[in-house]
């Protein structure tokens, strides 16, 4: 029979597996690809297929600018947008919804939901929906947590409210400052790359738009936009909406 162990050892096997434990949800709370803590929409089995996704807007002049982009290759596209700058510019979001894209859910005022209380998350969701839904005149079913942060109750309420949540595999960080067009688009390139080797399509996030205040400058998302789409659609791939990825 063996000896106790130490109470030194026992703390400091308590304590490892706390750290673990405390990275593991750290993990399923931010991490895209997560799914410990719900089932969320990436991207489907099908390497030559595009979600090309914005966040942040409605944003003038980008979001204009990105909507002639995609009118011009005859690309759809999908927009998780903030409520209160749906509020403030509505005009940008019937443009959006006129030129035939998906436009999602993307809270409020952009918090981190997993550190808000439960009342607060149900009030950031619906009251996105209810802005877009004033100016849309339909249904919003998509929805994308801001910075990915979600808990468990996060994702059920956007279930009980009828929406689907949706993730990435692809980010372009091109809300970092200085950033130029040439950057993002290496960072989306080595991410689809990425996703081809192991069999998946691409779900990119993108930005159109900035937490701060409409006006944030997303030029260099502009101008990587305008040589990804047409270089992408010339090598055979397909673009989708998120819905695809059901």
């Amino acid at each position: 029979m063996s000896a106790s162990l130490p109470v030194a050892g026992i703390l400091a096997g308590a304590a490892a597996a706390g750290v673990a434990a405390a990275g593991l949800c750290t993990y399923a709370a931010l991490s895209a690809g997560s799914q410990l803590f719900g089932r969320t929409l990436i991207a489907n089995r099908n390497p030559k297929e595009i979600a090309l996704t914005f966040d942040d807007g409605p944003n003038d002049p980008y979001t204009f600018q990105l909507l002639d982009i995609l009118a011009e290759h005859q690309v759809r596209a999908t927009f998780f947008m903030i409520g209160r700058f749906v509020r403030e510019r509505p005009d940008i979001v019937r443009a959006v919804q006129v030129a035939g894209h998906l436009i999602g859910n993307h809270t409020m005022t952009h918090p981190w939901l997993v550190l808000e209380p439960p009342a607060k998350v149900r009030q950031e969701l619906a009251d996105c929906s209810a802005a877009l839904e004033d100016v849309l005149g339909e249904r919003v079913s998509y929805f994308r947590p801001p910075h990915g942060s979600r808990r468990p109750d996060v994702l059920r309420t956007a279930r009980e409210l009828g929406l689907t949540p949706v993730m990435w595999n692809v980010i372009g960080h091109d809300w970092e400052p200085g950033i130029r067009a040439e950057d993002v688009l290496a960072r989306v390139e080595r991410g689809i790359s990425r996703n081809r080797r192991t069999g998946w399509g691409s779900n990119i996030v993108l930005h159109d738009g900035g937490l701060a205040a409409i006006g944030q400058n997303r030029s260099a998302t502009v101008g990587a936009v305008v040589d990804f789409i047409p270089r992408r659609i010339s090598e055979g791939f397909n673009f989708v909406t998120v819905e695809k990825n059901s």
